[in-house]
């Protein structure tokens, strides 16, 4: 089962009035191995805010400048975006821009190319360029002008829609993406955020999670279980999600036991 609040935390650390959460967008990037799907995972780092300690997948908070219409863009438009995730086309050109960035950031991997018909297969020489997204020093619109290079909207597909709990203080309306690991891409670990970052199945990853030796956040677990029903990443990438539902659990306390209801 997945790890859940502690329950003195939850009944404590409910507010009056619940957080407008902040909108986010997380990547579960995707490769085909003989023995199955992996998922490219990641552990948080204890100092962390948010899901301190959690494994997750690459990803974090809309940056307003993720919103930009100058950004190059190939695929589907962020009108087709909007109705996949019932929001407006701003915010839905903002969600495909942070989960672009978020996973260069956070992976290395870049969803992007020299056009639409292309895709960047040696990230490294982007090394300088990701530092300064990471510091907020550069913007994506400004990254992707400066290298000539197309965001590719096309290598994501939309898969679901979480949003934390009222009754917690941090909260996030998350859009979650799928996307295939760009054939001559590596995904790596090199982030402040993480401790440790690998690839795992679906299934070993869920095991993990039952024996104690990671912990996951039920959003995590039930995207995994949605992985794990699926034999390739194009039968993932086939799978048709759309519209995506907004779900947001609820937390009950039971003496010693939270339970999160649907």
């Amino acid at each position: 089962m997945p790890d859940l609040p502690d329950p003195d935390e939850a009944a404590s650390a409910t507010p009056v009035e619940p957080v407008v959460p902040r909108e986010a967008a997380t990547v579960m990037l995707l490769r085909d191995t003989p023995d199955g799907i992996e998922v490219f995972l990641q552990r948080r780092v204890a100092a962390m805010k948010f899901a301190a300690g959690m494994t997750v997948f690459p990803g974090g908070g809309v940056d307003e400048r993720d919103a930009d219409a100058s950004i190059a863009w190939a695929g589907p438009s962020a009108a087709t975006w909007a109705e996949w995730f019932g929001c407006d086309e701003p915010l839905a050109r903002a969600l495909v821009c942070a989960a672009v960035r978020e996973t260069f950031e956070e992976s290395g991997v870049l969803l992007a190319g020299a056009g639409p018909d292309e895709t960047v297969t040696d990230t490294s020489r982007y090394a300088d360029a990701r530092a300064a997204l990471v510091g907020r020093q550069l913007s994506l619109a400004a990254f992707l002008a400066e290298s000539g290079l197309t965001l590719r909207a096309d290598l994501l597909r939309p898969w679901a829609n979480w949003v934390t709990p009222e009754q917690e203080s941090r909260r996030y309306d998350t859009r979650f993406f799928v996307a295939a690991l760009p054939s001559g891409q590596t995904a790596d670990g090199e982030t402040t955020e993480a401790s440790s970052s690998g690839w795992r199945r679906p299934a070993d990853a869920m095991a993990d999670g039952t024996a104690g030796r990671s912990m996951l956040m039920p959003p995590t677990w039930a995207m995994l279980e949605d992985l794990a029903e699926c034999a390739t990443v194009a039968d993932v990438l086939a799978t048709e999600r759309t519209p995506v539902p907004k779900v947001m659990p609820t937390l009950h306390v039971d003496g010693d036991t939270v339970l999160v209801q649907l």
